[in-house]
């Protein structure tokens, strides 16, 4: 049987699943389940697929993780040692990358409603660049930087009209966006001049981001083409020359077999070569280039082990696996119907003799971490482990039916480290008051 494996993760010759030299029957018994497990090789790897690429050609460059996809100090600190920036969206991702020991000017604030408080402690914690989602924004810097009178370095934010997925410029896509400045009708043009305006504001350049999960590279070239047309345009109009092209991220990665993502210095070297191509065309100065990979970094390197309860077989309909977690460590699959693979941990050698669907305890039908997948039989007790569960599982978690979040582990040659304790029942209860 093959298993969608990365990084350190090996099947050893008696069907264990092993991950950086640690058994993963082995993890979860000392530290219990639900479990995350992060390679850490795998996690370095696709960092520096992207850097390197940069470092490879020259250019001067960026490349910020987007921590939404899975934000604490550790990560922070991992991803600071190999020369990464940070993409934070919100007070909390900025108080966790200051605790960890990343310097303000490393980090970049995103977010299409950001609110006047947390504006204010970006400015007050000299968070290095403010990416501006809308006017408000845009109006609620401008007041406070002249109340502080501090000097902000800004990047505006555009939808520049191309589906990651057909790569059409379509006008609707850039309507219907709650992100960003639209292109087509203006708005980003009359942001610029109201920017360019004040002299407490460094309009350092522009920012995009046209999808998730992108397999090739069109998106990409599209998006480039339509970023660097409108900063010539801006050029010729405004006298304005941008200092920063920050392309997003979007990289793909793989769950299932299904999927066929590039590797890292495919999407660079794209992304390079076409805005030097088109510097060299229109003789515009050639960008530092950004880009906020998320996902790519972290997804491939996570792996969730569950221990298996009860069984429901319905005759002629559907066979349930119940495992001691759910939607309450991976929505994803509840909220639209992401797609995983996963395997028994000690028994990944033998032969798949049932069709099951593996479900969560929470009190939902749609609590389904994988429909109609191939396993031997599973019995209680065991371990079933799920693959590529390192993005958007923990940062997600939730509390429903007041279940503690789980653990969180390193992995790297052979040892194993806590980053995240499992909560406890108290933890549940710490916020509550009692009725007076």
């Amino acid at each position: 049987m093959s298993h969608v494996l990365f990084g350190t993760s090996q099947i050893t010759e008696d069907g264990q699943l092993e991950i950086a030299g640690c058994l993963a029957s082995d993890l979860a018994k000392e530290y219990g389940t639900p479990l995350f497990i992060y390679d850490v090789a795998k996690m370095k790897e696709m960092a520096r697929g992207f850097k390197q690429t940069f470092d490879t050609f020259g250019t001067p460059h960026k490349v910020m993780y987007a921590s939404k996809a899975f934000s604490c100090k550790a990560i922070y600190q991992l991803l600071k040692n190999e020369g990464l920036g940070f993409d934070v969206v919100s007070s909390g991702e900025i108080f966790t990358a200051l605790a960890a020991g990343i310097e303000p000017s490393m980090l970049e604030f995103h977010g299409n409603n950001k609110t006047p408080a947390e504006l204010e402690y970006a400015i007050d914690s000299a968070v290095g660049t403010i990416v501006i989602d809308n006017f408000n924004e845009l109006d609620i810097v401008s007041r406070l930087v002249k109340v502080k009178n501090k000097i902000q370095t800004i990047l505006l934010r555009v939808t520049p009209g191309v589906d990651a997925h057909t790569h059409d410029y379509i006008l609707t896509g850039q309507e219907d966006s709650k992100f960003g400045f639209d292109v087509k009708s203006g708005q980003a043009a009359e942001a610029l001049v109201k920017a360019l305006a004040d002299n407490q504001l460094i309009v350092a350049g522009i920012h995009c981001h046209i999808g998730s999960q992108i397999f090739d590279t069109s998106g990409f070239t599209a998006a480039t083409e339509q970023m660097m047309s409108l900063l010539v345009d801006w050029r010729h109009q405004y006298d304005y020359v941008a200092d920063v092209l920050n392309l997003g991220g979007g990289f793909g990665v793989r769950y299932t077999k299904e999927d066929t993502p590039l590797e890292p210095r495919m999407y660079v070297e794209k992304m390079i070569k076409e805005v030097k191509r088109l510097s060299k065309a229109t003789d515009y100065p050639i960008p530092e280039i950004w880009i906020e990979p998320g996902r790519s970094i972290v997804a491939e390197a996570g792996t969730t082990l569950y221990t298996v309860g009860s069984r429901k077989e319905v005759a002629n309909v559907r066979t349930f696996v119940a495992v001691d977690g759910g939607m309450g460590d991976n929505i994803r699959p509840a909220l639209y119907q992401a797609k995983y693979t996963g395997l028994l941990a000690d028994r990944a050698y033998d032969n798949p003799t049932e069709t099951v669907t593996i479900v969560g305890k929470y009190c939902e039908s749609g609590d389904r971490l994988i429909e109609d997948i191939e396993l031997p039989h599973a019995n209680t007790g065991d371990i079933f482990a799920m693959l590529t569960t390192g993005a958007y599982g923990y940062s997600m978690a939730n509390h429903y039916n007041r279940n503690p979040k789980p653990a969180v582990v390193f992995v790297e040659d052979g040892q194993s480290q806590l980053v995240l304790r499992r909560e406890t029942w108290a933890d549940l209860i710490l916020l509550d008051n009692d009725l007076k």
